[in-house]
């Protein structure tokens, strides 16, 4: 069992169902709507949504240059229930290292008439999981919930 001080988590209830929250994440279209924080630009340059499949997104701000936002490696995918991936690891199971290393496990519940959307982060030592803290973990990531259940709930 991995120590609660190496560990972030982030719930929201979404009002969409579990396939309507999975699109928003499981199409490179849907996911550069919401992924970062406005007014933040993303690009998904990989969502391969299978073990071993690379997820990489790019985010710019202003006129700037797209500068690296996330490398990574998806571990689990299970459409509509659950994604596992980590930024150990990138597409193939290349080890890379990372500015910061984790893994996260989004879980996608039905609850009610919508969908229980929990993201849990794990990091290789309590001192990365207080940088990302520190870094605004819970509002970053929670500003990002806020925006995929805004765009969830527009999906036909």
């Amino acid at each position: 069992m991995m120590p609660q001080d190496q560990q972030l988590s982030v719930t929201r209830f979404i009002k969409a169902p579990p396939r309507k929250v999975w699109m928003a994440w499981s199409r490179p279209e849907h996911l550069a709507r919401w992924w970062i924080p406005d007014p933040i630009e993303c690009r998904v340059v990989k969502l391969d949504l299978r073990p071993g499949g690379g997820f990489e997104t790019l985010m710019r701000e202003g006129d700037g240059d797209f500068q690296p936002h996330v490398e990574a490696c998806f571990l689990d995918v299970v459409p509509e229930r659950r994604l596992v991936w980590t930024t150990a690891l990138a597409e193939g199971w290349r080890p890379i290292e990372p500015w910061l290393t984790l893994t996260a496990t989004i879980t996608f519940a039905a609850e009610a008439d919508g969908t229980r959307y929990a993201a849990h982060v794990m990091h290789k030592n309590a001192a990365d999981s207080r940088k990302h803290e520190e870094m605004g973990f819970h509002e970053g990531w929670g500003t990002t919930i806020d925006q995929l259940a805004a765009y969830a709930t527009q999906l036909a």
